[in-house]
């Protein structure tokens, strides 16, 4: 299908979105500041459904002394929804992985071999919003070495980038992709968040678009947001995300 068979009609443009593969959500239940269960998060799966996702990557924090995630815990909760979904005759193919906040905790789960990666061995990685990771270069550098190609989660949210853009080129040529929040595109951050992902849209950074979903407020902003004129417009300057490229 192609983008603008999307517009046919206004009720298709509520309920629609321009790809099919999400890439960046916290819906695995109880596991995260996502959804707090079961129930919850066979909701927000029957929402993503009727956007037109058609296959997801769930990305559960992995965050040092706060979501101290494993492969065990995040199956474990997979595990409780596929079968909830499974009850209920909702097909969804999903694909465990996880948002892993680059810190001591990461560096010990990278080093034991002990992390999720997307298919291809895409890994998400995330900044804390506080400070930057300093050694990010030298991260990216490590990851690549060892068969993964890192895609930096919501770059347009780390405020401190915002003062030294030329970090942004610096990532991105060294081979570290972008994920961007749908969420940052429509503004429900903040404005300065907004102006940044779309710079980074019109730049040609942004690789993958992610709607970083954990509760029902993300949801009525989405859906105000893709009835809306903007949407259009950027359905048809993301149309090269890599999105629907994964395969799984």
């Amino acid at each position: 299908m192609g983008i603008f068979d999307f517009f046919g009609s206004k009720k298709e443009t509520e309920k629609r979105l321009f790809y099919n593969t999400e890439v960046h959500c916290h819906i695995l239940p109880g596991i995260d500041d996502g959804s707090p269960d079961v129930a919850t998060s066979v909701s927000l799966v029957k929402q993503m459904k009727a956007w037109g996702i058609e296959r997801i990557v769930t990305t559960s924090h992995v965050t040092e002394s706060t979501f101290e995630n494993t492969p065990a815990t995040i199956t474990e909760a997979y595990n409780r929804l596929k079968e909830a979904l499974d009850s209920e005759g909702i097909e969804m193919p999903i694909h465990t992985s996880a948002e892993y906040r680059m810190d001591e905790n990461f560096l010990t789960q990278l080093g034991n071999a002990a992390l999720l990666p997307f298919p291809e061995n895409y890994l998400l990685i995330e900044n804390s919003f506080y400070q930057p990771y300093w050694e990010i270069k030298e991260l990216i550098f490590d990851l690549q070495l060892k068969g993964y190609t890192p895609i930096l989660a919501h770059p347009e949210r780390y405020m401190y980038y915002h003062k030294t853009p030329n970090i942004y080129n610096e990532l991105h040529d060294q081979g570290c992709l972008f994920q961007v929040n749908l969420l940052s595109l429509s503004g429900y951050y903040s404005g300065v968040v907004k102006n940044m992902a779309w710079k980074l849209l019109e730049q040609g950074m942004v690789d993958f678009i992610g709607s970083d979903l954990h509760h029902m407020s993300h949801v009525s902003n989405i859906n105000d947001y893709i009835g809306s004129k903007e949407y259009r417009k950027l359905a048809e300057k993301a149309s090269a995300i890599l999105n629907d490229k994964l395969q799984f």
